[in-house]
This record gives structure tokens, sequence and C-alpha cells, in this order.
């Protein structure tokens, strides 16, 4: 059913997803398709499967199919919305300390074109509950915040956010919301268009069980005219989903395939995936924190399939001259090429932290291996 390493103790699923072969083989009859007769395929038959496909996805995220796109990734999706925007100087985009690296990286960006200033609300980790996330939050909001960038599902910290609240604070005051949802398709029910914000974008590729490089952007329709993807082509002023599903010449199968990935969650069942995966996950948990003596850092209402849990004083302490994130690199490596264990190890907040996910091809025993690996130094 999966094409993983069968040697492996693959823990992460979390970073990029692992895709069902029934999915890439769906795949790989939409790929000989296009190159039976490649002109006919982009011209033609594309644009009516591209957007037959869309509609399966926004069906399943509580979406109208006009409103939504497919990118490549989620950062994709932020940044076509970062980029379409103007700011001024001094004009503050809010976020928080909790981001997704390259989303970071890209307010950067933008901020520095601009002029403008990101502010980050510090977000405790450890965590007591959601209304600290809102208190810091909303603490950060000023008459000059233009925009707010928030988590669903937190990527370092695997923490599911209180959207509507922070969504709420924000409409109090005006503030446009885009989303990074990078993780919570598949985990979290989406309604999209009851939501309230105004950009959302997600990955179909992590927990849809999507193909490498399929994920989408929702626009709100008041916002569909100033948003653009950021390679401009020939669907330019020709609405919103034709200038995003023409952007050049590119593999388009891994969106096409999301129906075939659709259908593999509906024969297993999706409750049945939920609660195998969520279940599996506090259990996992529970094992690692009581093998490294560990308090949990968030409560259980926070986490979906992922979870972030301390490494024990002794891993804390581990060859200290070295940078955390070189630390960090070294502690992933071991575990991989010691154990054959996948586990990203997570330098956050000063400190080096483990973050594990539960799929359904995942077993309690396998976490058991992991809590071996980290009870004793190299």
């Amino acid at each position: 059913m999966w094409g993983l390493d069968p040697q492996a103790v693959f823990l992460n699923h979390g970073s990029y997803g692992a895709t069902p072969k029934k999915v890439l083989q769906a795949q790989s009859v939409w790929r000989e398709r296009l190159e039976a007769q490649p002109v006919q395929f982009m011209g033609e038959e594309l644009p009516r499967a591209l957007r037959a496909a869309a509609a399966e996805l926004a069906h399943f995220v509580g979406a109208e199919p006009e409103n939504l796109v497919f990118v490549e990734n989620a950062t994709s999706g932020v940044n076509a919305v970062l980029r379409s925007l103007r700011f001024r100087p001094e004009d503050q985009i809010a976020c928080t300390n909790h981001g997704y690296g390259a989303v970071r990286q890209a307010l950067q960006y933008i901020c520095a074109q601009w002029g403008a200033i990101p502010v980050e609300a510090q977000i405790p980790f450890p965590i007591a509950g959601p209304e600290q996330v809102i208190a810091a939050f909303e603490a950060i909001l000023t008459p000059q915040t233009r925009l707010a960038v928030l988590d669903h599902l937190t990527s370092p910290t695997a923490l599911i956010y209180p959207l509507p609240e922070l969504i709420g604070l924000c409409r109090e005051r005006g503030i446009p919301v885009l989303v990074d949802g990078a993780h919570a398709p598949g985990v979290l029910p989406l309604e999209l268009e009851k939501l309230g914000a105004d950009w959302y974008t997600g990955n179909a590729h992590k927990w849809l069980f999507a193909p490498k490089g399929c994920a989408f952007l929702w626009v709100a329709p008041y916002r569909q005219a100033q948003t653009h993807p950021t390679v401009i082509s020939h669907g330019y002023r020709q609405g919103f989903t034709a200038e995003f599903d023409w952007v050049g010449t590119r593999d388009p199968s891994a969106w096409l395939a999301i129906s075939a990935a659709l259908a593999f969650i509906q024969g297993v069942g999706l409750d049945n995936i939920r609660q195998h995966n969520h279940t599996l996950l506090l259990q996992a948990r529970q094992l690692l924190l009581e093998a490294l003596e560990g308090i949990p850092p968030a409560p259980e209402k926070m986490l979906g399939f992922m979870a972030t849990l301390p490494l024990p004083p002794f891993w804390q302490q581990w060859i200290p001259e070295l940078p955390l994130e070189e630390r960090a690199r070294r502690l992933h490596d071991y575990l991989w090429y010691k154990y054959r264990i996948e586990v990203p190890i997570i330098p956050f907040a000063g400190q080096l932290w483990v973050r594990i996910s539960a799929q359904v091809y995942n077993r309690l025993a396998e976490y058991e291996q992991l809590a071996l690996a980290l009870q004793h130094l190299p």
C-alpha cells in the first residue's frame, strides 16, 4: 500500500507526507495522458480536468470551486498573497513566533521591500491552553496592523491555534487575515467559506495523501481581483482561477491525482483515520514522556496528528559548543544513520525538541524504538 522503506521507522509524516501507491498510480495515468498528446492535453483537456479536480477538493474543505486554485505548496500560496499586496513604511504585519520558517522568511523579504514591520506575538511553549495564544496575539495588534498571518496548526510546535477567535480579533479591527494551514487539511474539519479569513492556503500532500506538490489557495471573492500568482503568464486578466490555473508549462499530475487521494480517504474512512491517528499520537506522546521523564508541553485539545516533546537535559547539553541548529541536525542524523529512525529534531526557543507524527501506517512499537534510542547519548 505504501512505498516507504520497510526497514525504516518513519515518524515524520508531517514534513512531506507519504503517498499511497494507488494514488501514485493514478498520477502516472495522468502523466501518460499528457505525454500521449501534450498539445491537446495542455490546451483542451487540462483546463477542464483541473477545474474538476479543484471542485472535488473544494467540496472537501468547505469551499466554492471558483474560490479555490491549486499551488505547489503552502509556501507558494503564502508568497502569492504577500507579493500581491502593497504596504507603506511602518505598516505592521502581525504573526507569531511559532510560524513556519519559510513563511517567516517571506515576511522578512516583503517587509524589507516595503519598509513594513513584522511583529511577532510571543506565544509561550510549553503552553497551558489556547487562551495564551489569544492573549499574546491580541496584545500586538495596533492601528498600524495591516495584515495578520496566522497558522492553523503550527509546524515547529504542532499546536492547533484557536483560529476562529484569532480571526475574530482581526475582524473587529478591520485587519485582513492570511492563514497558513499547511498541516490542517485532513487533520481538522474545514469550512473555508464560513471561517472568516481573507486567504487560506493548505497542503494536500501532507495529511490528504496527495502526491508531492499538491496544495491549494482559497481566496475570498472580494480579494480575488488583487491576488495574483507569483508567476504572471497568459492567464493574467482572465479571471482568478484562469490566472492561477495557467502560469506556464509544468506537470499538473499531482493536482489531478487529488481525486484518487480523496477516494483513498473515503475508502479507509475519514473518521477512522482521524480516530486512529489522534489516539495513536496521544499514546505515543505518553510513552515518550514517561521514557524521557518529560512534562506535557501542551494540552491534548491543542494536538492533532503531531506532537512536539522536550528532550531530556543531557541532550540539551550535548556538544554545547555547537549552535543549536547544528546540534539538531546532528541528532537527527544520528537517529537516522544508527537506528534508521526518521523523526525531526526541532530547535525552538533555545531548546531541542522532537516532533512525532502519527499516521495510519504507524504502530506504537515504532515510538518505543524512538524512546530507547533517545534514552542515551551516542
